[in-house]
């Protein structure tokens, strides 16, 4: 039954509702940039050049925003006659979006842009503008990645997800009758308890997804519960890692949990998918047919120097086009080809947050990812959450459950200040559970620094 529906949704009832009664053209991006994946690596370069020289001109011509920047600085598109030209073109962050917001909009699209909101790590809603076809091209981009985990439309799936508020009975019955068209379920993990985990495994075991997607913490959470009450859920095929940062060992517990492979993605709301995993795992496929990805170097040091600030340019959204756009996200870039022979280059992990940083007196910068690994091998840590508020303190709170004990403690702290130096307070605080953010995601390091 659920093979003959995902064959005639894909087929037959999609294209009728996507092509002809909304006349978008996302199944064609979507048989672009699946020819395109598997181009040589300098035929996939040529190709984002020349998306980005068209749009560079665009912006010269129609975005006051760039036109005044670019002409202060004495440069026209024409100057820009390769990547390393545009890298050195200045950073646009979130703080000049805000101050800058109806420079930033094309002038010939001002009136007809699209909208959706994106909150961020302040909890500060921005409102950001987008095309039509910017929108289907990122649809298509999402459903190539999500297909090499075996997710495609109309195929049963589970979504893990988060959703604030209660929206209008009407809009509840529409997202209702789409899902179910789409042969999806929406269960919010915002909701998440102890009390009442028992309910989400049910609800796996109720739907019987064949692919299950989630956020990381959400998916994790119940991981733990499945594997601690030797629960057994019905088995998806494949279950894709949303919104958060990935690590080995909480992947290694969502396999465990629900018995089938775990593929890690990477995206942002301003841009949606940015980079996924293929069959093989050798690191994620950034969509570099769809977008330029930049890892910047900070002006602090990092031991690995292949790790950088992401920067992402949108090379279709003409509306409001964001150049060179710094998200908050830290990755390092992969050293090698996939064995999948698909040209798109690879990151090797993302890192997490710039603002996950953890900075010393003496000048060190130690990536957040470094207390995830050092905590997963501690006996009896169930969760964490360490926070700098000052340069010369840390401030780490640690869910203990059985086994955890005095020594456990002492082995953090050391191998802390073994990283750290001795010029750094830590002050720990031992509790029972660590609670979510309030858009339902883990943040596991935290800096309050200033930049």
């Amino acid at each position: 039954m659920h093979d003959w529906y995902e064959q005639a949704f894909r087929r037959v009832l999609y294209p009728a509702y996507e092509s002809g009664l909304r006349r978008r053209r996302t199944l064609s991006w979507l048989a672009d940039y699946e020819r395109n994946q598997w181009l040589a690596p300098e035929q996939l370069a040529a190709l984002q050049w020349a998306q980005l020289k068209r749009l560079l001109e665009h912006c010269y011509r129609e975005v006051p925003y760039y036109r005044t920047q670019w002409r202060a600085l004495g440069v026209t598109p024409d100057d820009i006659r390769n990547l390393d030209d545009y890298a050195r073109l200045p950073l646009l962050t979130r703080a000049d979006m805000r101050e800058h917001y109806e420079a930033l909009k094309a002038d010939s699209w001002r009136d007809r842009l699209l909208y959706k909101v994106t909150g961020g790590t302040t909890g500060e809603p921005l409102r950001l503008g987008y095309t039509r076809e910017s929108n289907d091209r990122r649809q298509a981009v999402m459903w190539r990645g999500y297909g090499w985990a075996g997710s495609r439309m109309g195929r049963r799936t589970m979504y893990l997800w988060g959703a604030l508020g209660q929206p209008p009975w009407k809009q509840r019955w529409k997202d209702r009758l789409f899902n179910a068209a789409f042969a999806r379920r929406m269960v919010n993990s915002f909701h998440m308890s102890e009390a009442n985990m028992a309910e989400y495994a049910q609800a796996v075991d109720d739907y019987r997804p064949t692919i299950l997607v989630g956020y990381v913490g959400a998916l994790v959470r119940l991981a733990e519960w499945l594997v601690d009450h030797g629960r057994r859920v019905f088995r998806p095929q494949a279950v894709l890692c949303c919104a958060e940062v990935l690590h080995d060992f909480q992947r290694e517990l969502i396999e465990r949990a629900f018995g089938c492979v775990a593929y890690n993605t990477y995206g942002c709301r301003e841009v949606m998918l940015i980079a996924s995993e293929c069959e093989h795992h050798h690191g994620l496929h950034m969509n570099i047919d769809h977008l330029v990805i930049e890892l910047a170097k900070p002006d602090y040091h990092l031991a690995n120097e292949r790790t950088g600030e992401v920067v992402i340019t949108d090379l279709s959204n003409y509306g409001m086009p964001l150049l060179r756009y710094a998200n908050g996200d830290m990755a390092t870039a992969g050293t090698s080809r996939c064995p999948c022979g698909r040209g798109l280059p690879l990151l090797s992990h993302v890192d997490g947050r710039v603002l996950d940083i953890i900075r010393t007196p003496d000048g060190r910068a130690l990536p957040g990812e470094f207390f995830p690994y050092l905590l997963c091998h501690v006996e009896g840590v169930t969760g964490f959450q360490l926070v700098q508020r000052r340069l010369d303190r840390l401030d780490l709170t640690v869910a203990r459950g059985k086994g955890f004990s005095d020594d456990s403690l002492t082995h953090i702290r050391h191998e802390i200040h073994k990283a750290l130096g001795d010029g750094i307070e830590l002050h720990c605080q031992l509790v029972d559970d660590i609670p979510l953010t309030r858009s339902g995601k883990t943040r596991l390091t935290i800096s309050e620094l200033s930049s």
